[in-house]
């Protein structure tokens, strides 16, 4: 897709419904022929709406006023272009711990979590947040308190049990640096301050008890940090939205690798980033991720934890 039909897919898919703001901002830059000129000086993968938009937020810029966030962006090209190239779009939304559960819940147990594309490791204390299914009973104690609402799914009813956690990540951030904090809060939403209040609460999980968090690449570094994993615990090597950050070629050496892995593999990625055969189609033409366990699909997944649908 070109830049502008990759904003109006944005607005339509991802921020209709979940952000007024940013759906109204991504359909004022896809007719902006300023910024779409700006974007297209920079590398395909650096010219996504999250990075744009959360970038602007970081720099001060406004957010709620297509007219506003045009002259801001425009005026500060130079600096909204060096934070452009120089960041990932390193969303840490512990949310996405509610549509992993059910998996994790039900592998043998104890388990050795070892995260891909990490950021700040949100996501490796699946055992440390509270969880409520469809306004049901809460699994679970603490905050933050994960909310899903589910389809086909008995929900799990415990918690797995994690001796080891781990995470490999380019750029890893650190939940004690203010600076780094900043940057997962700029990635969130106008309008989510519930995803606010979220990450405040699972940083404050992570800052108690920091994970073992390695700079490096996802495949060359990849065993290394699996073989260190106690021998006692089920390994689970999984990532959540992060391989289309990654090449096709390279997705394809990925996969090879994790399946030569002991343990399993949990995958929650895009249908066109990590394709499988005969899917079911999708609830509705929102944004949906596919969770699957050693390659196999199980489940529809909205982005942000917030949904999920079980195949039958």
């Amino acid at each position: 897709m070109g830049t502008a039909d990759v904003y109006v897919d944005f607005a339509r898919r991802q921020a209709r419904g979940v952000s007024p703001s940013y759906e109204r901002l991504a359909y004022a830059v896809a007719r902006d022929d300023d910024l779409l000129a700006l974007l297209d000086s920079l590398p395909p993968p650096t010219r996504q709406p999250n990075l744009l938009f959360g970038v602007v937020r970081l720099l001060g810029g406004p957010v709620d006023d297509p007219a506003a966030f045009h002259d801001f962006t425009v005026a500060r090209w130079p600096a909204v272009e060096a934070q452009m190239r120089r960041r990932l779009t390193q969303t840490n939304e512990a949310g996405r711990c509610a549509v992993l559960l059910p998996v994790l819940a039900a592998l043998p147990q104890p388990l050795a979590l070892l995260e891909v594309g990490a950021s700040a490791g949100l996501c490796l204390y699946p055992d440390r947040y509270a969880y409520r299914y469809d306004g049901g009973p809460t699994v679970g104690d603490g905050e933050p308190l994960l909310d899903c609402a589910t389809a086909g799914l008995t929900p799990p009813r415990t918690r797995p049990e994690v001796v080891w956690r781990a995470g490999l990540d380019l750029s890893p951030l650190d939940v004690t640096d203010a600076a780094d904090v900043a940057w997962l809060d700029a990635l969130i939403w106008p309008e989510q301050e519930h995803r606010r209040a979220r990450l405040a609460a699972a940083a404050a999980v992570a800052a108690a008890d920091p994970p073992l968090l390695v700079r490096g690449d996802l495949v060359d570094d990849l065993p290394a940090l699996a073989a260190s994993a106690p021998s006692e615990a089920t390994l689970v090597v999984f990532h959540t939205a992060v391989l289309y950050h990654v090449p096709a070629p390279r997705r394809s050496v990925l996969v090879d690798l994790v399946r030569g892995l002991p343990g399993h593999w949990v995958a929650n990625e895009g249908p066109d980033i990590l394709r499988h055969d005969a899917l079911p189609p999708p609830p509705d033409d929102t944004l949906h991720n596919v969770l699957a366990l050693d390659g196999r699909p199980l489940a529809w997944t909205r982005p942000h934890g917030q949904g999920m649908t079980w195949f039958g």
